[in-house]
């Protein structure tokens, strides 16, 4: 696709930008507590959004199961492998190319890799990925659709409506809904950068699913500036068209395969720990991997939940180890934007990871509990949104007494002048709703359950 290669010295730059595309003046007088990458996870660690993951689906939704992952967790821990791993390619980095020895390479991969893992579940709308096709669903639907061509909206402007996506919901929220006075969240262009999966705008003549980064979009048209800024700063390779369009940031790999190595290996713990993975099945999958490492030790007795985390915590080393020299061999392809399938695709291990997500699949993702909360959620959702739109595709005059009141419920009522604006605040507002919050505006709407407690 592209002849020239991407810079490490350029991919890591710590420039800020700001929501409406501009690059932010540094802060020459900010005393040095840390570096900008760590401030970057730092402003993301507490921002609303990140804390409201608590309570939003990773598989088994609302779980009473305080051990069970949620968002929040996952996230968390997704960052320490990332940053693992951060850690290790830099090292690798530095000594391979001699680059800058001022510079702490190792330490600034691992806190890049850290900060885009810590935000990469944070755009995803509660009920886990039902929620993005509920969505979706939602305004692929002839009434939404008559809608959105009333209104005006490009064909891309729709597709980011239809085809929504929960990677660009995170970009938008990480570059300019949080903090949206002062331009947004102000993060590096390397965090931003290594955060974006899939760096490409909505449109069918992108999609490429023999291509990772060109499965999905990674940005709404309402962030197309932001992004742009983004990826000029740090140097990815655009690809040819008038689309907007590029390769991967090399650390984004880095990210997508701790996700991976977290919910493989980690939802496998959790089908155990609620007794739907027959043991003998799941331990024997998790072993295979996790038998390779050095020193490998396990406990004795097979029924005790010791051996479930001891064989988790080895088996999540070995694909550390397999993922770093599996980047470092690919570096070439991945600098030059010629690499096209997932790290976890290609590590020595591969097949025994499928093998594990055969298992998630079976008794897991396709488990009663799950389904249901799953289908519940899928019709609240696109209920909700069928209320909400029709009111905000309506300029504020035309709004009837019940339609202005319903849109006093978002945080900040849809009047843009831009329809297309105006609907994106609603989907806000639905994505960042938590699993538990969601079902209570929707039983208050439906006269299902009124406030202070009042049931019918």
């Amino acid at each position: 696709m592209a002849q020239r290669k991407m810079r490490w010295s350029q991919l890591l730059s710590a420039r800020r930008i700001r929501s409406d595309g501009s690059v932010a003046p540094p802060l020459l007088d900010e005393p040095p507590l840390r570096t900008d990458f760590q401030r970057d996870a730092d402003r993301i660690l507490f921002s609303p959004a990140f804390r409201r993951l608590k309570d939003k689906t990773q598989i088994f939704p609302l779980p009473e199961n305080d051990l069970i992952h949620s968002r929040l967790t996952h996230s968390n821990e997704v960052a320490v492998i990332g940053r693992s791993l951060g850690f290790a390619v830099g090292r690798e980095i530095a000594a391979r190319h001699g680059e800058d020895p001022a510079r702490s390479w190792a330490q600034d991969c691992a806190d890049v890799v850290c900060a885009a893992c810590l935000s990469h579940d944070i755009g995803n709308p509660p009920f886990g990925h039902s929620g993005e096709d509920a969505i979706g669903r939602y305004f692929r639907s002839d009434g939404a659709q008559a809608l959105l061509l009333a209104a005006g909206l490009t064909e891309r402007q729709r597709l980011d409506l239809v085809r929504f996506e929960g990677n660009a919901q995170g970009f938008r929220i990480l570059t300019r809904l949080h903090d949206e006075p002062r331009l947004g969240m102000r993060l590096t262009a390397a965090t931003l950068a290594a955060f974006s999966k899939y760096p490409r705008e909505s449109g069918d003549d992108l999609t490429d699913p023999s291509v990772v980064f060109l499965r999905k979009p990674g940005f709404f048209q309402a962030e197309r500036a932001s992004f742009s800024t983004v990826a000029e700063e740090v140097g990815l390779l655009r690809l040819p068209g008038p689309a907007l369009s590029y390769c991967r940031h090399p650390l984004a790999y880095l990210v997508e395969a701790a996700d991976d190595i977290a919910y493989c290996i980690l939802d496998l713990e959790d089908g155990l720990r609620l007794n739907l993975v027959p043991r003998q099945k799941g331990l024997d999958a998790l072993r295979a991997v996790a038998e390779q490492t050095p020193h490998f030790d396990p406990p004795e007795d097979d029924e005790s939940n010791d051996v479930v985390e001891y064989l988790r915590a080895r088996a999540i080393k070995q694909l550390l180890i397999e993922t770093q020299q599996t980047f470092m061999d690919c570096e070439e392809s991945i600098l030059s934007g010629t690499y096209y399938q997932g790290l976890l695709d290609a590590v020595p291990s591969a097949k025994l990871l499928q093998q594990i997500r055969g298992l998630s699949e079976t008794y897991c993702y396709n488990s009663r509990s799950v389904l249901e909360i799953e289908l519940a959620g899928y019709r609240l959702l696109g209920e909700l949104l069928g209320e909400l739109v029709p009111a905000a595709l309506k300029v504020s005059s035309a709004r009837c007494l019940h339609e202005q009141k319903l849109l006093r419920l978002l945080p900040r009522v849809p009047n843009e002048a831009d329809p297309y604006e105006r609907v994106l605040r609603v989907t806000d507002y639905i994505s960042g709703m938590t699993d538990s919050f969601a079902v209570s505006l929707y039983r208050k709407l439906r006269g299902i359950s009124l406030p202070g407690s009042v049931r019918f």
